[in-house]
């Protein structure tokens, strides 16, 4: 007869009392690091994403001041991301070897400067080159990000650090818009047109930023002055959880076996799919609002732009903090951009002003908060060796979209004289984009086998 293993009293509940206090003290140190650093990179992304997307609202005069075609317009943004794209990588390199505070700091001032510049633009060349500049020193500032949020924030975290830091984007579209139609109304105060004005007052608070950086920021939690021991203690207990055991993908173990694994190119492919969407938003909003109020100005096309941008930090807040509360991420990525998928092609087949915005509404919506959800997944299926240069390797996948959105589109609106080739062309994509999410290896936020 087997004995029966018997234990002391109160052996379960003192366990159990462990772990709730241990989650407690994660949850406060969790929540003291978002409210050092997510206000601070929020405005950091904010900037970074105006002087990425300027370029849209200074379009609407400064496209007849240059002589600019639709497909020249839109090649500016092309060899903006091209640039972006190459440079990507390199820069999330030197970041992990010099850290965050240092890189960070200096490429803002550096983009700030550069963004400012584009107000001398005089010819569709000079306009290539200054985008060019922009692309190059803006390069390494998303994907440094992500990665530093993957320093302070263990997974099962991240989709609310990462909506409270992404929403910049749709904030940064929803003010730009409103305040961008206000500026381009300063033409020809000073001599200066109002895309000049444009450039300028949206890309010097980027270089001021830059200064700060260097004085806020720390690059790892151990060397938070604003942390105590303990704090850093229960922080670091909880990223290591998050990092071990953690096998690297791909056939071998080398760096280069793991980057070139099929999850990694999956990872890519599916972020390229959903960036075409960001882009067009990004880009074209102001241009396709403008296409079905041809009666409206510059101001009202403003404002109109701010509408899906709003509903968009709605979504992002809530359906993050859904995930985390789920801890699922694999439909919480394929049904917003199911909903940005029907919004583009809403707004391609109506022509009902009210019903198109409401496409765009949805579009915005759905992959920006896809987004957030995203960027919690690929660090998860890549070893600690990998991250820097895996995250920005997906991140420049992705933006290969973000270089041919413009250009395609821009000669599909001058082929067919519509937005509606180009809706439907992002449409496409993005239901491409959830078939791959469904064969890519995601575990909700813990950690992926």
């Amino acid at each position: 007869m087997q004995a029966i293993t018997s234990h002391p009293p109160g052996t379960y509940s003192d366990a159990a009392g462990e772990v709730a206090a241990r989650a407690k003290a994660e949850k406060q140190v969790v929540a003291k690091v978002s409210r050092r650093l997510l206000w601070f990179i929020f405005l950091l992304f904010v900037f970074s994403f105006l002087d990425r997307i300027n370029i849209g609202f200074a379009g609407l005069t400064m496209m007849q001041d240059l002589g600019l075609t639709s497909t020249q317009f839109g090649l500016a943004t092309t060899m903006f991301y091209i640039a972006y794209i190459c440079f990507g990588i390199p820069s999330n390199v030197v970041l992990a070897r010099v850290g965050a505070r240092r890189w960070i700091g200096t490429i803002m001032i550096a983009w700030g400067l550069a963004s400012t510049a584009t107000m001398f633009a005089t010819s569709p060349k000079t306009l290539y080159l200054l985008r060019v500049l922009v692309g190059i020193t803006e390069a390494g500032f998303l994907p440094g990000m992500l990665l530093y949020l993957t320093f302070w924030f263990p997974p099962i975290y991240r989709a609310r650090a990462n909506a409270l830091f992404m929403i910049a984007m749709p904030v940064t579209a929803a003010l730009g818009s409103a305040v961008s139609g206000y500026i381009l109304g300063l033409d020809g105060a000073m001599g200066l047109k109002g895309w000049q004005w444009l450039f300028m007052l949206e890309g010097m608070p980027s270089a001021v930023l830059g200064l700060v950086v260097f004085y806020y920021l720390d690059d790892k939690p151990q060397d938070a002055k604003w942390l105590s021991s303990s704090d850093k203690e229960v922080l670091a207990r909880s990223l290591q959880a998050a990092h071990m055991p953690k096998p690297a993908i791909g056939a071998g173990s080398s760096l280069w076996a793991e980057l070139s694994s099929p999850t990694v190119i999956k990872f890519g492919m599916a972020y390229f799919c959903l960036v075409n969407t960001l882009a067009m938003v990004a880009v074209w909003t102001p241009l396709i609002v403008k296409s079905f109020s041809a009666d409206a100005s510059n101001r009202m096309i403003g404002l109109l732009s701010a509408i899906p941008p709003v509903v968009t930090v709605v979504a992002m807040i809530w359906w993050g903090r859904r995930s985390d509360r789920k801890q699922e991420r694999r439909w919480h990525l394929m049904l917003p951009m199911l909903l940005s998928a029907a919004g583009w092609l809403c707004t391609a087949t109506s022509n009902q002003p009210v019903l198109q915005m409401l496409g765009v509404c949805m579009a915005s919506a759905g992959a920006t908060t896809a987004m957030s959800i995203f960027w919690t997944t690929p660090d998860q299926a890549l070893s600690l060796k990998a991250q820097a240069i895996g995250i920005a390797l997906i991140n420049a996948t992705g933006n290969l979209s973000s270089a041919l959105n413009p250009v395609i589109v821009g000669w599909l609106k001058d082929t067919t004289h519509s937005f509606t080739a180009g809706l439907l062309y992002a449409t496409v994509l993005l239901l491409i984009g959830v078939v791959i999410v469904m064969r890519l290896p995601i575990n909700g936020g813990k950690r992926v086998q």
